[in-house]
């Protein structure tokens, strides 16, 4: 256990055999006196989550668009989300930022032989917005994206400079259709033109990843089979530590660890119900992975939050769905499969059955802010200090093409966004231009161009 007399470093830890264990920010953890920009960097960072949703959206349909499906008829700060896929986030509205009406034309083909493969390209060009290069092989190249530019930058003092979260299944190799290797559509983050990360669908191993770093594979093992708590091999570190935190940091500890033990409990039932011999809805996903999509998504979300509230890393991708995906989603109020629903041929009744699913897929992510919310740190909460791009680089599902793109952004990122508006770029504006500004907005000033990009796009109107 790192500590010290004065104050606790922001990078202090509890480490027993098989857990390393951050802790969460602590009073004890600001120096006495005035702070410098140095220290106040250093407590006071800015998080970045990436969502892509695939497949566009019913509102980038040309129909879907006249119903302001997904972005709202006014502009500014008066905008009206109640015909919208975006109405979950209503409560949400003074850290929402929606900015509607821009394309990623690197999606598009480029060649003939392209035509055809938007399903296979797409997800790589979201947060790179350069055109992968069409292949098969093991020569894949797009470029670097947004969240690995940050985490290059800012994310090297933290244990983990980024992590990659997914729902659907990515774990395929080799090629997948149209010229495409698979990876282009498992992954949405690139360290580089030419290195993909994989990303993470079980939450067995994203929790694993968190604490227990510096454990062995034989060690996490073992805590498991002995069905025994995490916090239990640190209980004595943890009440040693506690009797050097005042009364309010004592408080902030207690919430912090049952947060933890709760998303280990959780994991721990979803484990034990997938491997009890009861049918599964998907049985080829791992026994952490719960068949229901909500119940994954937000302990997905919960990682995150607690991953943000230890700064354990400040940078995640959560890649949510798949293109060609069959999953039907229950608690959308549509009994149609994805893809099928995508492909609505324009038809307004399925165009708005399309649109359910789109409102559904935002729904989750309320709970996600809420929880963000209720994490103080410093003078304020994490949500103010969280900026999160979501969105998908594709449009009109139906046509394959990729005008209209939805995205929006939420959080406040530390003064980055104002929130409570909606901008809508003009024709023809690259996506690449908005991604270009949250990488100003995060502090990556030296970036002078990414993607397509012809200029910096205003995020506050």
């Amino acid at each position: 256990m790192y500590l010290t007399r004065k104050h606790l470093p922001r990078r202090a830890f509890i480490k027993s055999m098989g857990a390393t264990f951050s802790l969460p920010f602590l009073d004890a953890m600001v120096p006495a006196g005035r702070l410098t920009a140095e220290v106040k960097r250093a407590v006071d960072p800015t998080r970045f989550v990436g969502i892509e949703m695939v497949h566009g959206a019913a509102g980038s349909n040309e129909w879907g668009a006249s119903q302001h499906l997904w972005a709202p008829q006014q502009t500014g700060a008066d905008f009206d989300l109640s015909t919208s896929s975006l109405k979950p986030l209503e409560s949400y509205r003074d850290y929402l930022t929606i900015v509607s009406n821009t394309d990623v034309e690197n999606a598009e083909a480029k060649t003939a032989q392209e035509i055809g493969g938007d399903h296979f390209r797409s997800s790589a060009v979201f947060l790179t917005q350069e055109h992968p290069k069409q292949t098969e092989g093991s020569d894949v190249e797009v470029g670097t994206s947004l969240d690995q530019l940050y985490a290059q930058r800012f994310g090297q003092d933290t244990p983990i400079p980024s992590m990659q979260l997914c729902i659907e299944n990515v774990d395929q190799a080799g090629g997948c259709a149209y010229g495409y290797a698979c990876v282009y559509t498992d992954t949405i983050s690139w360290a580089s033109p030419t290195e993909p990360l994989p990303m993470v669908r079980d939450p067995r191993v994203a929790f694993d990843q968190l604490f227990g770093s510096g454990a062995t594979a034989e060690e996490r093992a073992m805590r498991r089979r002995t069905d025994r708590s995490i916090l239990d091999w640190i209980a004595t570190e943890v009440s040693a530590m506690k009797r050097t935190l005042g009364p309010a940091d004592r408080v902030r500890m207690d919430r912090y660890l049952e947060n933890v033990r709760e998303i280990e409990r959780r994991i721990q039932q979803i484990e034990a119900r997938n491997t009890s011999g009861e049918p599964r809805e998907i049985p080829e996903a791992p026994a952490g992975v719960p068949d229901d999509f909500s119940e994954h998504v937000r302990l997905m979300f919960d990682i995150q939050a607690l991953a943000f509230a230890s700064d354990l890393t400040r940078v995640f991708t959560f890649k949510m769905g798949r293109d060609g995906s069959g999953r039907v989603y229950p608690g959308s109020g549509s009994d149609s499969a994805f893809h099928p629903a995508s492909h609505h041929g324009g038809n307004p009744d399925r165009v708005t059955d399309f649109a359910r699913i789109n409102e559904y897929h935002v729904g989750q992510l309320p709970y996600f802010l809420e929880k963000l919310e209720s994490i103080t740190e410093g003078e304020t909460h994490l949500l103010d200090k969280t900026v999160i791009a979501y969105g998908s680089p594709m449009g009109d599902s139906n046509l394959h093409n990729h005008k209209r793109c939805p995205l929006f952004l939420v959080g406040g990122g530390n003064g980055m966004l104002k929130g409570g508006v909606h901008l809508r770029a003009p024709d023809g504006t690259p996506m690449a231009n908005v991604m270009l500004s949250v990488l100003h907005g995060l502090g990556a000033d030296d970036i002078e161009s990414f993607g397509d990009s012809t200029g910096e796009f205003s995020l506050n109107g």
